[in-house]
């Protein structure tokens, strides 16, 4: 797998790769951002296993995607971007909401959020950031509402920080089980996947707020 890979992983621009494909996104929710860091994570644990297991002291290969720089530029890109929408969503509001509406899978997706964000307050910004479209529908929602950046901006940052933890941690953690394979990669696949599919079902299940007093207390985005 190091060696089908090599040209694109082992490259110095694996960052701006990710950190791209990370900040469009939001825009363009079929980019498999979430694909990209995994693998990198997976073949950046699984070569270092692979050197730390041979004999001598040996260092892993420089040109692999370091892990702590790797998480750095995925969660810079995922606040960015977010923060780009909202702010264009925040300037025109109708446009974007006329762009949402005419999406099939973002109109769906917001009708879905929407409730739950506003039953569950801000700490649900952070499990949309994993259902499908949810990081798209939270940041132009919260332009097209006229939340405050205040309000929307350390959500969307914990947000980024535990979906990039996740997704480094699962990748990683098959990397070095497995090693840097397709095996590997496709079962931390499976995990991310996985995590998707269980935000989705508990902003359904999110529970509604007791009363007006509670809704005001809770966070907003």
């Amino acid at each position: 797998m190091q060696e089908t890979l090599g040209i694109l992983l082992y490259a110095p621009w694996i960052y701006v790769i990710v950190a791209a494909s990370i900040l469009l996104d939001v825009f363009v929710p079929l980019l498999p951002s979430g694909a990209l860091v995994v693998t990198a994570a997976t073949v950046a644990a699984g070569a270092a296993a692979d050197v730390a297991g041979l004999p001598g002291p040996g260092s892993a290969d420089p040109r692999l995607p370091h892990l702590l720089v790797l998480v750095l530029c995925a969660t810079s890109a995922s606040i960015v971007g977010d923060l780009l929408a909202y702010r264009l969503a925040l300037r025109g509001g109708r446009r974007f909401d006329s762009a949402i509406a005419r999406s099939r899978r973002l109109s769906a997706a917001h009708k879905r959020l929407e409730s739950a964000l506003v039953r569950g307050g801000g700490p649900l910004v952070v499990l949309a950031r994993f259902a499908p479209a949810g990081r798209a529908v939270v940041s132009l929602g919260a332009g097209v509402a006229q939340r405050r950046t205040r309000d929307f901006l350390p959500w969307s940052a914990l947000a980024a920080v535990v979906w990039t933890g996740y997704s480094v941690g699962i990748g990683y953690l098959g990397g070095q089980l497995l090693g840097a394979s397709w095996f590997s990669t496709g079962l931390s696949m499976v995990a991310l996947i996985a995590a998707g599919g269980v935000a989705v079902r508990l902003l359904r299940r999110a529970p509604a707020k007791g009363s007006a007093a509670t809704s005001t207390a809770a966070p907003t985005v």
